[in-house]
């Protein structure tokens, strides 16, 4: 399980990144673009994927992680249950968005597959 606080600590962590209002929810940016929102009510992040990524993460467990419903989904927007995934898988997940949506010189820092 993951807390409010510590995906809060772990996103901001990241160059560059901001904690930003988002409708109902907060949304964790880099140069303006989103990599992750968060829903405090729901315990859930929804996380920006590549579609391979998404495959990927989705295929470890998809009561844990899975694509948003809809068009959304097919965008590689994808949902993350706090009260279920592990902090290592959540921490990768977490990672391969901001480095999915963050400009290459930012990303090359975090990239796990290099």
């Amino acid at each position: 399980m993951i807390d409010i606080e510590t995906v809060r600590t772990m996103a901001l962590a990241f160059d560059e990144a901001v904690e930003q209002p988002h409708f109902h929810k907060s949304s964790f940016r880099v140069r303006k673009k989103i990599f992750a929102t968060l829903d405090t009510e729901k315990m859930t992040v929804v996380l920006k994927f590549s579609p391979g990524d998404q495959s990927a993460f989705s295929a470890f467990d998809d009561s844990v992680i899975y694509p948003v419903p809809g068009n959304w989904g097919r965008h590689g927007w994808t949902i993350v249950e706090l009260e279920k995934v592990e902090k290592e898988i959540f921490t990768d997940a977490l990672t391969t968005s901001y480095c999915e949506v963050a400009p290459k010189t930012l990303a090359k820092k975090y990239r796990i597959d290099d």
